[in-house]
Parts: structure tokens; sequence; C-alpha cells
């Protein structure tokens, strides 16, 4: 049901990303001409014109590229053809020559730079299932029961829903997916009798408890490349907006990925059977979510957490993943 509701706000995510794209190419051409008109005001510097195309190829994919590439050989046309003054001393047979080489390249330009943009996608997309695939099955490794193994797993999903609501770019929605995933591998290194314990922890069991934070970072710490920008969202996972967290950090000086992840992994562990409670319902947890806004958690990943919440978007089954 929750997938029907989401489907305007998806369509209308697509159309404004749609607008967004044509008046940034827009903005383009209007700085091509303005190029072109302080190189060389008397005439059609053709190579100016091919920059759009380069831009929309490079960010936008081949379709934008080809329509881009027909765009500007549609206005060289219209200049050429209004004015021919622009287009050089030449005769009218050598100008349109002229102008239908250079769009025929254009054009294959276009075609041929947006194509190695599709396949490069196609690349990172299968990079992004093996490394997300990977995270799956270290994920099963961390998990020393059911519970944390299946724990983890909805953070990570609550997590990324938050994420998208407060608009972060896909690159780092899976950032804070990858980190939720992993947040609580430096459990790996407390006794099982902590973590089982069905009564409240005393002051040791609580630092043994604390230290899975730092014990994780140290698990992490010889990874490289894109798994290693998670290594500051997991150590700052439990740190609260007020300071009062396990670090000093607070408010903004928590990454915003840490922030999320905080709200996450709270709302699960308080819908969720522990080892010393029963789980709360989800309206119960919410109404803790909203209490903590500013002491315990960033008051705008709160309202984008709310959101989620109204649209039925945070609950995960609870299957073995």
């Amino acid at each position: 049901m929750s997938l029907r509701r989401a489907s305007p706000s998806g369509w209308l995510k697509e159309l404004s990303s749609v607008n967004r794209e044509f008046w940034v190419l827009l903005t383009l051409f209007a700085v091509t001409g303005l190029a072109n008109w302080f190189a060389d005001a008397s005439r059609i510097v053709l190579g100016f014109y091919i920059l759009p195309t380069i831009f929309s190829a490079y960010f936008f994919g081949r379709r934008h590229a080809v329509m881009t590439a027909l765009g500007s050989l549609l206005l060289v046309v219209m200049i050429t053809y209004w004015n021919p003054l622009l287009a050089g001393g030449a005769s009218e047979t050598t100008r349109w020559l002229e102008v239908g080489a250079w769009g025929s390249t254009l054009m294959v330009m276009a075609y041929a730079m947006g194509t190695l943009y599709e396949h490069n996608q196609v690349k990172i997309r299968e990079l992004r299932e093996t490394y997300t695939g990977l995270l799956m099955i270290l994920q099963q490794f961390i998990a020393k029961d059911k519970y944390t193994q299946n724990h983890s797993y909805r953070v990570s999903i609550y997590a990324a829903k938050i994420a998208t609501y407060m608009g972060l770019r896909p690159e780092r929605v899976e950032d804070v997916r990858a980190a939720a995933l992993l947040h609580d591998i430096g459990k790996l290194d407390v006794s099982r009798q902590v973590l089982y314990k069905a009564a409240r922890l005393d002051d040791d069991e609580f630092e043994e408890m604390k230290s899975h934070v730092d014990r994780g970072l140290a698990i992490l710490e010889p990874v490289g490349g894109t798994l290693r920008r998670v290594l500051p969202i997991i150590l700052a996972h439990h740190d609260k907006f007020d300071g009062s967290g396990y670090h000093a950090t607070s408010g903004e000086d928590i990454p915003i990925e840490a922030r999320i992840i905080s709200i996450a992994d709270v709302y699960d562990s308080l819908v969720s059977d522990r080892p010393y409670r029963k789980a709360m319902s989800p309206f119960e947890a919410r109404e803790v979510i909203e209490k903590g806004a500013g002491k315990d958690f960033d008051p705008e990943i709160v309202e984008a957490f709310l959101k989620a919440f109204r649209r039925g978007e945070m609950e995960v089954p609870d299957v073995v993943v």
C-alpha cells in the first residue's frame, strides 16, 4: 500500500528532475551565447556550441546528450538562416555544408559520449550491487543471534528511508545504508553475557557495551575505498544532539548520516523485544522519538522520520536476511 501512496510523489520528483535539467541546459545555452559574443560578436564560433552537449552527455546520459546536440544544431541553423553574416563570409552553399558537417559530427559525438555514460552507469550499478551483496554477507558474520542480525538489516532500511526524506544524494543514502548494516560490528568483541543480560547493566558492563563503537571502528580501520566513508558515521551513531551521548560531539558536529542512524537504531530497538523488556508499539516508539527532538535527536531529522512514519514506511517484516 505504501508503494501506491508514494507513486504520485515519485512522479512529481521525476518531473521536478526533468525541469531542473531543462533549466540547467537552458542556462548553458545562454552562457554559450554570451561566451560567443564576448569572444567574437561578429560570427558564430561553433566550438562554443559543443559545450552544452558535452555537459549533457557527462551528467545526464545519451538521450539528453542527443537532444541537446539537436537543440544546438537547430539554434545554429536558425542563426545561419536569419543572419548569414554571423556564419562567416563563405558562400551560402559552403556555409550550409559547414553547418551540416559540424551538426553531423556533433550528433555522432553526442551519441558516442552518451553511450559511454550509459555503459559507465551500468558498471557502477553492478559494482554497487556487488558492494551491497558483500555488505550483506559481512553482516551475516556480525550477527551473533537472530535479533542482532535482523536489527542491523531493519535499521538500514529505516535509515535509508529517513535519509531519502532528508533529500540526501543517492550516494550518501547508500553510505547511510552501509553504515547502518555495520553499525554494530563492534559487538563481535562484546561478551554474550553482556549482550543478552535480562537485567539492567552495571557500570562496568555498560562501559563494555559502549566500547562496541570504538571496537567496530578498529575492526573496519583496514578497509579502504568507498567503505571507508562510513567509519566516522559508525563512530558517531550513539552521539546525541545535545552532546550527552557516547562522545562529546553535538548538533551539526555529528555527521548527518550518524544522526539519521541514531533515530533508526533507537526506533527499531523500541519496537523489538529485548532481553530486559518487551517491545513497544510503533506509536509509543514514535512518541519517544518525538520527545527526544532537540535532546537526543536532530529535530529536522525527527520531522523526516515522522513523515516516513505517517506514510507507513517505518515497517519492515521480521525476516531473517
